[in-house]
Formats: C-alpha cells, structure tokens, sequence
C-alpha cells in the first residue's frame, strides 16, 4: 500500500500526467502483486524553476520533464525487490515519453503503526486491515 508522491513541471496535457501516474502505479502493481485499487497518488504539478534535480555527479543533463518521485511504503522489502520497482519504473515511463535522465525516485520505509486510513485509527493496529507481507516482494 503504498503512497506515492509525483512532482512535476507544469506544462503538460492531463491525459500525459495520467499516463506517467498509471505508468508507475502499474509498475508497483506488477513488481509488489498489490491489488490495483490499492492506489495512492498525490500528483503536483509546480511552476518552472521550483523543481531542482541536477544529476548527483553522474555526469547527465535532465530536462524540465524531470519526474520526481517518492514511494512511501511499509518496510520489509529486500533491495532487490526495490532495484526491480525502480527498473520497471523508469521503463514504464520510458513508454510515456519519460526518458531515464528524468525520473528521480526517493522511497521511504516505514511500519504498520505510521498509516491511518481514516477515521483517526491506525487501522493495521486495530485490526480492521491485514498487515500486507512483504513475502515475494
């Protein structure tokens, strides 16, 4: 169940800002086996210049199609299964005309105590949802 944030730069058309927000919700969906309606996405969209993402002295240039990316998620997942999702993110974009130099994902680890679905409960901890397993991921 994770919750992603996607941060862009204004400019483009809806049915492309859908397409890159599917783009790498069906990739968590195949790489993690979530069931699809376990969908989460906050999508914003910024002015130019707010968005800085140089490329860490990796020796590329981005363009403002940079797409930034967080992924918070429940802890439990092995580094494997993390380079997976990135892999099959950034070819997902690719599809939608993301270029690899663009896509810049952070991924946050947390546990079944920090989510609340509503209501003010934290409902992994009062029962009402099953603590998703990690297991395969």
């Amino acid at each position: 169940m994770p919750l992603v944030r996607i941060e862009l730069n204004e400019g483009r058309p809806p049915a492309e800002i859908r397409a890159i927000a599917d783009a790498i919700h069906d990739a968590i969906v195949a790489q993690y086996r979530i069931p699809p309606r376990d969908r989460f996405q906050i999508v914003a969209e910024r002015p130019a210049g707010s968005i800085i993402a140089e490329d860490a002295g990796l020796g590329f240039e981005r363009s403002d199609g940079v797409v930034m990316i967080q992924i918070f998620t429940q802890r439990g997942r092995t580094v494997e299964a993390k380079q997976s999702l990135f892999a099959e993110i950034a070819q997902r974009l690719e599809g939608v005309g993301v270029g690899g130099e663009d896509v810049f994902i952070g991924y946050v680890e947390n546990g079944p105590e920090d989510w609340s679905f509503g209501f003010g409960r934290s409902q992994y901890l009062t029962g009402e949802l099953a603590v998703p397993s990690a297991a395969g991921a």
